[in-house]
C-alpha cells in the first residue's frame, strides 16, 4: 500500500530497530511507496513512511532492491556531493560519500548477503542506511 511520507525531523531523526520477519509488509509498503515516487525518488527508508525499522529499498540500475538491517562494513573513496530527500523540505544538502561500499544485510527471504556496491547505487544505499541511523542530510 501506498503510505504517506513523513517530514518530521524529530522522528526522522531517531534510530531505527532492526527487522525480522513480521516486518514483510513493511517491505512491501516501502516498494509501493517508492514505485508511486519513482520520477523524484530512488530510494526509501522504512522511517519515510512512519516506521522505525532498518529497512531500505533502493534504485538499482532500473529495479528496485531491499535489504533488511543493512550495515555498511567498507568503504573507500570519499566524495562531496549534494543530496535531497522528499522526506527534507529544501534544497539539496551536502554529503560525504564513499564511491564503493560493501554492505552486509538480509535480503528478501531473510538470508544473509554481504555484497559490494559502487557509483550512484552506493550514493543511494549510504543515504538509506544513514536514514535507518537517524542521520539526516
Amino acid at each position: 500500500m501506498v503510505k504517506e511520507l513523513v517530514h518530521d525531523p524529530i522522528f526522522l531523526a531517531q534510530k531505527s530497530d532492526p527487522a525480522d520477519g513480521s516486518d514483510m509488509q513493511t517491505a512491501q509498503d516501502l516498494l509501493d511507496t517508492i514505485t508511486a515516487h519513482k520520477d523524484e525518488c530512488v530510494g526509501m527508508a522504512a522511517n519515510m513512511i512512519g516506521v522505525k525499522k532498518r529497512i531500505i529499498v533502493f534504485n538499482e540500475n532500473g529495479k528496485f532492491g531491499v535489504m533488511f538491517n543493512p550495515e555498511i562494513i567498507a568503504k573507500t573513496e570519499p566524495y562531496k556531493t549534494e543530496e535531497g530527500c522528499l522526506s527534507l523540505l529544501g534544497a539539496p544538502r551536502p554529503a560525504t560519500r564513499f564511491k564503493k561500499i560493501k554492505v552486509k544485510y538480509l535480503n528478501e527471504e531473510l538470508k544473509p548477503r554481504i555484497k559490494t556496491f559502487t557509483g550512484f547505487t552506493a550514493q543511494i544505499i549510504q543515504h538509506e542506511t544513514d536514514h535507518c541511523d537517524g542521520i539526516l542530510i
